[in-house]
């Protein structure tokens, strides 16, 4: 029996990802001064981890549906991502895993965020979210690469 990648799951969640990158987007073209100011700040930590969650709820229903894919930590999805074939295993290393680290600060407030830092991310990394976009595309175009099929 083949599993199956439910489009409620994901093409929902990818429209809202859209949404928080365009906003994203918008808040990298202010500058520092004008960035540090709360509703930038705060504004780009909320669409940031909006963004981030949904690679996350994306990767885990994908796993979800492959033999050995069950993970649990934001870490172990990213990594299984490149494993199991889902995306590049370099791009998880190089990406995915990095997001995870981002995710569990913004969530779980670990330590305030530079507004420096998190302005650079935006601006340098937000390319990466829109990268796993695209292979969440490719495989819902063609699931069966991975045995795998879409309802």
């Amino acid at each position: 029996m083949t599993a199956t990648l439910e489009r409620e799951a994901i093409f929902p969640r990818i429209d809202g990802m859209r949404k928080n990158l365009k906003k994203l987007g918008e808040l990298a073209q202010l500058s520092i001064e004008d960035f540090r100011a709360d509703d930038p700040y705060a504004l780009a930590q909320h669409h940031l981890r909006l963004a981030l969650e949904g690679v996350f709820h994306i990767g885990s229903h994908i796993l979800s549906r492959l033999p050995g894919g069950r993970a649990v930590e934001y870490k172990e999805i990213a990594k299984k991502l490149g494993e199991l074939g889902v995306v590049p295993r370099a791009f998880a290393d190089r990406a995915l895993i990095p997001m995870a680290g981002m995710r569990n600060i913004l969530v779980h407030q670990y330590s305030d965020i530079d507004p420096g830092r998190l302005l650079t991310t935006i601006r340098e990394h937000r390319t990466d979210i829109e990268e796993f976009l695209r292979y969440v595309k490719a495989l819902m175009e063609h699931p069966e690469r991975l045995g795998l099929s879409v309802e």
